[in-house]
């Protein structure tokens, strides 16, 4: 056989393997603080990629290193943070700095500020009154930038979706420079105002956030896309962008 001819066989074939990343290796925290709705998230990722639940434990002797992606679901942020401890805060803050991706959803998008002592401080964000942090449940509706639109493939601007009181997120008056801004994918247009909570302060706050955090990205839901029928695919696609898949 022709050996130039075998040699441009062989780059072809290489080229083309190298055109079809691997799926996404997902990590799907389970410890505690979870809540029932970690369910959803991984029925919804198991159909598209590879995921594995993680408890703190394996989180703190490494286990991150296997992965491309943490999720963090909902449930209690604070429970979630102080079972990681400060070894395991640590060490999802380096996983995402060496290029890993970060989805933290309702809970896990408290866990991303730095607004408590518990939190990952992955994004710089305060949580808006955080005295009424259990506002109720239901649905809501919110507002997709540009960006988000285009993320989410959506054709109107806005979107109802079910909210379990998540963080109001909100940019900080003073920059954090050791923490990385934001980008607002989508704010919330209407509100729950609940068990003593004020009206008006949650409309304009950021529903959806995303960042770069060193070599890595991090995504925030605020809301439960993945309890919502219709919406699920918003998981998906979040964990493909932190992954960059």
């Amino acid at each position: 056989m022709n050996v130039r001819y075998l040699c441009f066989v062989v780059l072809i074939v290489g080229f083309g393997f190298a055109d079809e990343p691997l799926p996404a290796r997902v990590g799907l925290y389970v410890g505690e603080g979870t809540g029932p709705s970690r369910e959803d998230v991984s029925r919804v990722i198991a159909g598209e990629m590879e995921i594995r639940e993680v408890s703190a434990e394996e989180i703190r002797q490494g286990i991150l290193k296997e992965l491309d992606v943490l999720v963090h679901p909902g449930g209690s942020g604070s429970k979630q943070g102080k079972s990681l401890g400060k070894e395991g805060r640590e060490a999802v803050r380096e996983f995402v700095q060496r290029g890993g991706g970060y989805l933290g959803i309702c809970a896990g998008a408290y866990l991303a500020t730095n607004d408590y002592d518990w939190s990952l401080a992955l994004i710089d964000a305060k949580v808006l009154d955080r005295r009424h942090w259990n506002r109720g449940n239901g649905e809501v509706v919110i507002q997709l930038s540009e960006a988000g639109k285009e993320l989410f493939e959506e054709k109107s601007d806005e979107v109802a979706i079910l909210y379990f009181q998540g963080p109001l997120l909100a940019r900080r008056e003073w920059d954090n420079e050791d923490v990385p801004d934001y980008e607002s994918l989508a704010i919330y247009k209407t509100e729950i105002a609940e068990k003593g909570a004020p009206d008006g302060v949650m409309p304009g706050t950021t529903a959806i956030a995303r960042a770069e955090f060193g070599k890595g990205r991090v995504f925030c839901f605020s809301p439960h896309p993945e309890k919502t029928e219709g919406l699920e695919s918003q998981v998906l696609q979040a964990v493909k962008w932190v992954s960059r898949r």
